[in-house]
């Protein structure tokens, strides 16, 4: 018996609903792109809202894994992105850019990772595992970037970010998004 079963990540089709942005390595975000409501009872000049979506299938013979396949995008949520116009500048819009590009880096290495997952009984459960680790490790860099930029306000710190992440993009460009 061949049998295939589709399993998606319900983040991704609750995302399907709402506009998104597909990370494009020739697209750079504008002030235009932000669209949700700008938080007055915060600090922050604006806050960038992006993430992986990913979903999988598995084929199946006689109760054993045969393949799998694999979708990752990197997507920025226009809605739940903003920004105060009266504190927002050219600046504060790249390090927002850096955040849509650390997402990237992540999917790029979620890619990776997934490439070296051999098909097994156990494929559905070392997905989301793995799906799970690479969302963990991209929060904590992306809290490591702004702490250590101090959102974007020690500007030798955001130039030190830019070059890191460029430079682990182009590592990682077998694994860009083609969105």
């Amino acid at each position: 018996m061949i049998r295939t079963l589709f399993i998606i990540c319900s983040f991704l089709c609750i995302q399907q609903e709402e506009p998104v942005i597909s990370w494009n390595e020739s697209y750079k975000l504008s002030w235009n792109d932000f669209k949700g409501p700008p938080n007055k009872n915060t600090s922050a000049v604006a806050v960038t809202a992006s993430g992986i979506t990913f979903g999988f299938s598995i084929r199946e013979e006689d109760n054993r894994v045969v393949s799998f396949t694999s979708q990752v995008h990197t997507h920025f949520y226009p809605e739940k992105s903003w920004y105060k116009k009266e504190q927002a500048d050219a600046h504060v819009l790249a390090h927002e850019q850096l955040h849509f590009n650390i997402t990237e880096l992540y999917t790029r290495k979620f890619r990776q990772r997934i490439g070296q997952i051999k098909v097994s009984n156990n494929v559905k459960r070392q997905l989301k595992n793995l799906h799970n680790t690479i969302n963990k490790e991209l929060s904590q860099t992306q809290n490591k970037y702004d702490s250590e930029t101090n959102y974007s306000r020690n500007v030798e710190a955001q130039t030190a970010w830019e070059t890191y992440i460029a430079n682990e993009l182009k590592k990682l460009s077998k694994y860009k998004s083609v969105d």
